[in-house]
């Protein structure tokens, strides 16, 4: 098994359960040193898509997946990896227990444009049902799209 730290609408584990069946939950943690923003407006989806950048003094919540590895493919084929949408990278995850390795995946296109506001409302919905603190889930929300 892989483990996944998973941001934005993949932090949903109703949604993490349909598209990873057999990759159960860990626990939360924090990516020390990145910030969440949007890009790939340009791909024709109805505005940015979620992806991940690095940035001092920011953080950004994640979820943590034991990704089994009958699940990899599909998860890779549902961010689009063979399409070149999204790439998987590698990135430390700090939990309670200390630092643990995990992967990502992170937007192959420049950072910029707004995400719709129901994209952004199902990344802070997503956000919220995964534990996030309060005031991460609330500027969530006050995002512009």
């Amino acid at each position: 098994m892989s483990l996944y730290a998973a941001f934005a609408g993949n932090l949903d584990a109703r949604l993490m359960s349909r598209r990873a069946p057999h990759s159960p939950l860990r626990g939360t943690g924090w990516l020390n040193g990145w910030r969440l923003t949007f890009g790939g407006e340009q791909m024709g989806w109805e505005g940015a898509l979620a992806t991940i950048v690095e940035a001092p003094r920011s953080q950004v919540f994640v979820a943590l997946y034991d990704i089994a590895p009958m699940d990899e493919e599909s998860m890779d084929r549902w961010e689009g990896v063979g399409l070149d949408i999204y790439r998987r990278m590698r990135v430390r995850v700090h939990t309670l227990e200390g630092e643990e390795p995990a992967w990502v995946y992170v937007l192959n296109a420049y950072e910029g444009g707004l995400p719709s506001a129901r994209y952004l409302g199902e990344v802070a919905d997503a956000a919220e049902s995964a534990g996030a603190p309060h005031d991460y889930v609330m500027e969530l929300r006050k995002r512009p799209c």
